[in-house]
Order: structure tokens, then C-alpha cells, then sequence
């Protein structure tokens, strides 16, 4: 599976794919560095009058709803109506549902609205939109328990992609569930590594004829990335640098070495799990 999953990362590469991102502010930046290191082309507006040009031209649409605003909400959802309308795939990042009621209000609105291809927000967020009680501070996972059929019955019902990613990421399409464990606690003392990573999954997503193999495929790569960056990382801010020269400089062979036995198809599904009883004892985290 690895060098399948590879080949898309090398996909991603050679074709550039256009990331079309409605996103917040906070990571506007970072996230425009993440594609450019791993080869894709990263295109950010907050002009709805764009709206469909974009959406004809680019490969993949990011809706992200960290700092939400009124004119920022009909904006994505203009933007995903043509995106549908043109058959590009669409990412929502639902960041800090469950948080406040208005989030929560949009974040269903979207989904309602707008066909997704795939929903990626850490264990809390996932959790809340699945129905589960779950604890959302700001942007922040608190909970640790994840319910997995429960997600699963979410997935089918938008027939859209999960990836609940937290000291496990899971990846789940409404009957299979794939499970990544590469990635580093450092990335969650970045800010912006997970909406990157929604991004990233946009891109890998544009490229990839298996479409949940191509997210499977970036959440891989990334952590993987993460891991061989904070080989030689003193910090956060060291990390951050050479996170992005990784992203860059990542080889198959150090890709294998680090993903092998992390990325495999979960059977069978169990009810829930916690992070204590899901992680390996080296087990790291990619998200923030």
C-alpha cells in the first residue's frame, strides 16, 4: 500500500494541483507554505465576486470555518455551489463545532447545501457533527474518546469522507475505516498544522483516481514529514521550518522506513476508542 500511496504523493508533484481555499486568517500564510512545499499551487480569496471562476480553474475547493464571519459564510457557500456545479472536490474543515451555536448552525448549513467530499476535523469536532457528545474548547480537541460507528453513520449519511485525525487518524467512508499513526505532538504547538492539513488532503484528493486513498495518502505523508522534521527540531519554531523543508524533501525511502506498519485498514470496526487505548507506545499526533 505504501508505494500506491506514494504515487499519489508523487502525483501531487507532477500535476500541481490548483488548492482553491476559503480559509481563516490565522493560518492563511502557513497553509499557502504547506502546498507550495509539497507541490501543489495554493490560490486564498475572500472575494465572493470570484466565486465561480475560481471554481472553474482550480482542482479542489477547502471551505474552512475558523473565523467565521457573515460575509465569509455566503461566500463558501457560493463558492461550493460551484464547485458541485463543476465537479471539483470539496473539503470542509468545520473548526471549533461544538463550540458555539453559531458554528454549529453553519457548519450544518454547509453540509446541507453543499455536496462534501470529505469532512477533516480533529476527534471533538467530528465528534460533535456525528451526533456524540464531545468537548470542544475554541479550536481545541479536549475529549479523548472517539465513537467510530458513529462517525461511520455520518460518513454514509453525507456519502462524503471523514478523517477524524488526533493521536490517531482515522479515515472512514461509510464502510471501511483506514487508520494512519505517523505524525509528532509538535505539530499541535503549530499553529495552523491542521487546517494545512485539510488542504493538503484537497490537493492529494484532486490527483487521485481512489479518491479515500488519496486522503489516506496525505494524512501519511504529513505525518510522516512531521516525524523526520522533529528528528532535529529543538521546538516549535525550529520544527515549523523544517517541517516545511521536509514537506519538500521527503524521500520514499525515509517515507517507508517511518509509515511502515502506521497505515493499514481497521478490522473490525469497534464501537469506540480512546487515545490511551488506541495509541502505540511511540504513537504521535498530527493535529493541531
Amino acid at each position: 500500500m505504501l508505494k500506491e500511496l506514494w504515487a499519489i504523493r508523487e502525483e501531487v508533484r507532477d500535476r500541481n494541483p490548483l488548492v482553491y481555499n476559503i480559509t481563516n486568517t490565522v493560518v492563511t500564510n502557513f497553509t499557502a507554505n504547506v502546498l507550495l512545499a509539497a507541490g501543489a499551487s495554493p490560490i486564498m480569496s475572500e472575494g465572493a465576486a470570484e466565486a465561480e471562476d475560481l471554481a472553474r480553474i482550480c482542482s479542489a475547493l477547502v471551505l474552512n470555518i475558523g473565523t467565521l464571519h457573515t460575509r465569509q459564510i455566503n461566500y463558501c457557500l457560493k463558492a461550493g455551489e460551484y464547485a458541485n456545479k463543476y465537479q471539483k472536490p470539496v473539503v470542509l474543515d468545520p473548526v471549533g463545532v461544538g463550540a458555539t451555536a453559531y458554528r454549529n448552525i453553519i457548519a450544518g448549513q454547509i453540509l446541507q447545501d453543499v455536496r462534501v467530499d470529505l469532512v477533516r476535523g480533529n476527534y471533538g469536532e467530528i465528534s460533535f457533527i456525528a451526533g456524540v457528545d464531545a468537548q470542544v474548547r475554541g479550536v481545541d480537541n479536549t475529549g479523548t474518546a472517539i465513537d467510530l460507528p458513529a462517525i461511520q453513520k455520518m460518513s454514509g449519511e453525507y456519502s462524503a469522507l471523514v478523517a477524524a485525525t488526533g493521536a490517531v487518524d482515522y479515515l472512514l467512508d461509510g464502510r471501511q475505516v483506514h487508520v494512519n499513526r505517523t505524525g509528532h505532538p509538535l505539530l499541535q504547538l503549530v499553529t495552523g498544522t491542521g487546517c494545512a492539513l485539510s488542504s493538503l488532503a484537497g490537493a492529494f484528493l484532486a490527483v487521485a483516481e481512489d479518491r479515500k486513498l488519496g486522503v489516506l495518502a496525505a494524512l501519511a505523508f504529513y505525518g510522516a514529514a512531521a516525524q523526520k522534521a522533529a528528528e532535529n527540531s529543538k521546538g516549535p519554531g525550529s520544527f515549523a521550518t523544517r517541517f516545511l523543508d521536509t514537506l519538500y524533501n521527503l524521500s520514499f525511502k525515509d517515507f517507508k522506513k517511518i509509515a511502515a506498519d502506521k497505515v493499514y485498514q481497521q478490522q473490525p470496526l469497534e464501537e469506540s476508542l480512546t487515545e490511551n487505548d488506541a495509541m502505540e507506545p511511540e504513537t504521535s499526533i498530527t493535529e493541531a
